[in-house]
């Protein structure tokens, strides 16, 4: 089991110590756990199974919370199988090898779960802040690049921990005081120096941690300003009604992304009846009841740039809907 070089010596295996040495406790933990482990890799496994499945939710947001679903599965069952095993079997024993697998898929799926919910966090910045540009911004593209990056980031530091530890002789107790092969436990067993695996773990971890929970405070931080700045201003109650051409929309742009973009700026206007789309023009009408109100005002949304086109000042007519509510509706040719 251990081979002695001088006062080392180098372990073949481990011994995970678990939660609790009370026999009688066993059972509780191990139907805990396993409930929790089930209702987990179940609950992440139809959050999946939803979202591949309707074509309405392969949106930026859903994609990162379906890859972000399939990381608290594989996080899950780095660790808690083996704890089950362990218990069931009554045997505290993990191979060396085991160990360092175990502690390298820990460090990845832990390290991809923080990265992941600072995606996310971006994801709602863009959505609720710039939400004219979301669907250029937030193209598959580049959400696609955020994912491989946030998977490279984490394999990279990862397998640099799990090689620095290799180089470390363990003393003959290997008892850790975990359900789990932990870094720290780990490197505490050393009988070698560690100073280089500390302070590289110091430095990796801080960043990791603090790097994403500054981009998830300020992301957030920015939504809560940008509602409540939305929420003091004072609309009128009464705002007219307008049909809006955007000339020469971008044609690689889904219909359905190009209404939701539209529902968003004029749904602060009125009620929105429809959005029609007709070749290379789409029009966004919100409900007026009357020719009486369809006057410019503050409420009516000014030129501007809309998802890298222009949009035509607002023509103040009773749209095909208000005119046939009306029976003045006359066909166009």
């Amino acid at each position: 089991m251990y081979m002695e070089t001088g006062n080392q010596t180098a372990t073949s295996k481990f011994i995970l110590l678990g939660l609790s040495e009370d026999v009688d406790l066993q059972p509780l933990l191990f139907g805990l756990f396993l409930y929790m482990y089930l209702v987990c890799v179940v609950g992440n496994l139809l959050i999946i199974l939803a979202i591949s499945s309707d074509s309405h939710l392969h949106t930026p947001m859903y994609f990162f919370l379906s890859n972000l679903s399939f990381t608290d599965i594989c996080f899950t069952t780095t660790t808690v199988p083996k704890m089950l095993v362990n218990i069931q079997t009554q045997s505290k024993d993990i191979m060396y090898e085991g160990c360092l697998t175990q502690m390298y898929f820990f460090m990845l799926f832990a390290g991809l779960d923080d990265l992941l919910l600072t995606v996310m966090a971006y994801d709602r910045f863009v959505a609720i802040c710039h939400p004219l540009h979301y669907t250029v911004i937030m193209n598959p593209r580049l959400c696609s690049i955020l994912l491989l990056l946030s998977w490279l980031i984490c394999l990279t530091y990862s397998l640099l921990q799990s090689l620095m530890v290799l180089r470390v002789s363990f003393c003959k107790e290997t008892e850790i005081p975990h359900f789990f092969c932990e870094l720290a436990q780990i490197l505490k067993l050393a009988c070698s120096d560690t100073l280089a695996n500390n302070i590289l773990q110091y430095f990796v971890t801080s960043l990791l941690g603090v790097i994403p929970l500054t981009g998830i405070l300020f992301s957030y931080s920015r939504i809560v300003s940008s509602i409540m700045g939305i929420s003091s201003i004072r609309v009128p109650q009464t705002c007219p009604s307008l049909t809006v051409y955007i000339n020469n929309h971008n044609e690689k742009i889904k219909k359905d992304e190009l209404k939701k973009s539209l529902y968003t700026i004029f749904s602060q206007f009125g009620q929105i009846l429809n959005i029609l789309s007709q070749s290379l023009k789409v029009r966004a009408r919100p409900l007026s009841s009357s020719k009486s109100t369809a006057t410019p005002g503050p409420c009516a949304p000014r030129r501007f740039p809309f998802l890298q086109q222009t949009m035509r000042p607002p023509l103040y007519a009773d749209s095909d809907i208000i005119a046939k509510m009306k029976a003045t509706f006359v066909e166009q040719d």
